[in-house]
């Protein structure tokens, strides 16, 4: 298996933003002694949910911090950036690093940075499969031009060029029909178990798709019982979780979607690695067995305190990482 980190740049109440930033830089080289394949990068705006704007700036930062992690974004919005700037950064990394970074793009949300961008919510509606193309062609390693709906340029070869596949975020039908129809791979969410997550890979198949290392999100924390380990985060989570959520503002004033909280706390420690050891490895190996995804990422910010998020990472790579099948 091959198991990451993910780092969300998750700010519980009290927490500079600045400090929080560069907390997740040290997070990703603590990944690496530990022995985590990769780092994967969220980005979001306005919201204390996640305070990285720019997982492609984390990125380049960790990329320079570290010799032998994989980093990937999990997810860069497109419906917020140009896809030709998007392409442009990727290929940067792509050389810079090494050949260790992977962009995971997706399609974002009806949120309110979509007005503060300019690039509307008709973009967020109809663009994505769009947006892919002109970024597909972007990272083809040659020239790209465009005359759609809403990208037309003449032909440019971007420079520096670089030929890459996308990972692609898929929550519903029409993505993982755009993924299977364009041979990329998935990144699937944190918020579905293992039965959604097959369903999709199974969805995808049945589109043709063809691409093999979907990746699959998850919460990992390790702890003496498995017992502790969910009373801990059924404490903790909730404090982020609760103001985080709610800075998901809506563009156009439709009703923003609602969760109980502690009820998806107590889903989140149910269906992924938290507990012992044990229980962890178990639980990524059912994982593995039941959706046919052997990449998985894990949300490893969820108990608010830096010094016990190195602790966690550590001891999940020396307790948990030995104990799966390489």
């Amino acid at each position: 298996m091959r198991i990451g980190i993910f780092v969300v740049a998750a700010r519980f109440p009290g927490q500079e933003p600045g400090r929080v930033l560069a907390n997740a830089v040290e997070l990703i080289t603590a990944a690496e002694e530990a022995g985590f394949a990769d780092a994967w990068i969220a980005e979001h705006h306005f919201m204390s949910y996640g305070v990285c704007p720019s997982a492609t700036t984390l990125a380049a930062v960790a990329a320079g911090r570290t010799s032998r992690i994989g980093l990937g974004t999990a997810v860069s919005v497109l419906a917020t950036q140009h896809p030709v700037a998007l392409a442009e950064q990727a290929a940067m990394l792509h050389h810079l690093s090494g050949g260790r970074f992977t962009l995971g793009v997706g399609r974002g949300g009806p949120w309110v940075d979509l007005e503060v961008f300019g690039s509307g919510l008709e973009r967020y509606e109809r663009g994505f499969a769009e947006s892919l193309d002109v970024l597909l062609g972007a990272l083809s390693g040659g020239p790209v031009a465009a005359d759609g709906e809403f990208f037309r340029f003449r032909e440019v070869e971007p420079v520096p060029g670089a030929r890459m596949r996308p990972v692609v975020a898929c929550t519903s039908e029409g993505t993982v029909a755009l993924a299977a129809e364009r041979g990329l791979p998935m990144l699937l969410g944190m918020h579905i178990g293992d039965e959604d997550k097959a369903a999709m890979v199974a969805a995808y198949a049945a589109r043709g798709g063809v691409a093999k290392g979907h990746v699959a999100a998850g919460v990992g924390y390790v702890a003496d019982s498995t017992a502790a380990a969910v009373r801990e985060l059924r404490r903790t989570m909730p404090r982020w979780l609760e103001p985080g959520l709610a800075g998901y503002v809506p563009v156009d004033g439709r009703p923003r979607p609602s969760r109980d909280v502690p009820a998806y706390v107590d889903l989140l420690t149910r269906i992924h690695p938290v507990g012992s050891a044990e229980h962890c490895a178990e639980t990524l190996a059912r994982t593995a067995e039941a959706t046919g995804i052997e990449h998985v990422i894990l949300m490893v910010e969820g108990l608010g305190e830096h010094r016990r998020t190195l602790e966690n990472i550590r001891r999940f790579g020396a307790e948990v990482l030995p104990l799966l099948p390489r």
